[in-house]
């Protein structure tokens, strides 16, 4: 087993070639651009073919504006600190789904959707920048492909496993135990640290774009009051907790606010 983990190890040392512009860390992503776009852009018109689109609405047109006013942002800050053209391949798109769930998501390359049910918790414009700044981050960080690329390797360490592992009784442990173990020690911390990325991201672009960061702790003051405190233990979540990103929102907020000021952003809506 050790010998599988460190041929796994060398293996993602080699692929995880892509650098995270945000964080200058290396991230694990075996999906070219051109690969995951297209099939992401299909499946997300497929999706808004099959759901109520709203348009020409006051809320449509306020996720739009904020979505391209945050995406904008990003472009600045990319192009500034050397990263220009990165955007090169992304299609942005923001649509505002008739839809009572307290959600909004994006898919690789830009492609966000809003649903309705989200808009009473944002309130304002300010709590719909909070979200897009962190759904746009998403993308920018490629974490859908990472998403992707972590799951590849969960499923291939199991099958290596299963090729190496000669004992029957060895294998029936490996087999009983490596599919919640790979999930609670790897997927869902891997999911948590892509989540709490975004804030952080989200956070610095809202700001740039001229939104105040410090609305983003108190939409999460009320993402917790909507949800009735009832949530799962953080280390058995995909997301982390909403006091885990309520303190981290509040501690970073001057943070972000002084990058914006690089920008000659120092007031904010």
């Amino acid at each position: 087993m050790k010998k599988i983990i460190l041929m796994a190890t060398v293996f993602l040392g080699v692929v995880a070639c892509k650098t995270n512009p945000f964080t200058g860390k290396k991230i694990m992503n075996f999906y070219p651009n051109s690969q995951i776009f297209p099939t992401a852009f299909a499946q997300y018109d497929s999706f808004l073919g099959e759901n109520k689109v709203l348009t020409g609405t006051a809320d449509a047109n306020t996720v739009t504006k904020v979505g391209q006013r945050i995406s904008s942002a990003a472009e600045r800050w990319l192009t500034a600190n050397g990263y220009p053209g990165y955007l090169k391949d992304y299609k942005w798109e923001y649509n505002l789904v008739d839809d009572p769930t307290v959600n909004a998501w994006c898919m690789p390359g830009g492609k966000i959707v809003f649903y309705t049910g989200i808009l009473p918790i944002t309130q304002t414009e300010r709590g719909i920048a909070v979200v897009m700044g962190h759904e746009v981050a998403h993308a920018l960080a490629d974490h859908g492909a990472q998403r992707m690329s972590a799951s590849a390797v969960q499923q291939g360490l199991a099958v290596a496993g299963n090729v190496a592992i000669q004992d029957e009784n060895k294998l029936a442990l490996f087999n009983q135990f490596y599919g919640v173990g790979s999930n609670v020690l790897g997927m869902l911390p891997f999911s948590r640290s892509h989540e709490t990325e975004a804030d952080r991201i989200g956070l610095q672009i809202m700001a740039i774009a001229g939104y105040d960061p410090t609305e983003a702790a108190e939409l999460w003051k009320r993402m917790k009051a909507n949800s009735g405190g009832e949530a799962p233990p953080e280390f058995m979540s995909t997301h982390p907790s909403n006091d885990t990103r309520i303190a981290n929102l509040t501690e970073w907020a001057p943070l972000a606010k002084a990058e914006a000021a690089k920008f000659g952003v120092t007031t904010f809506r």
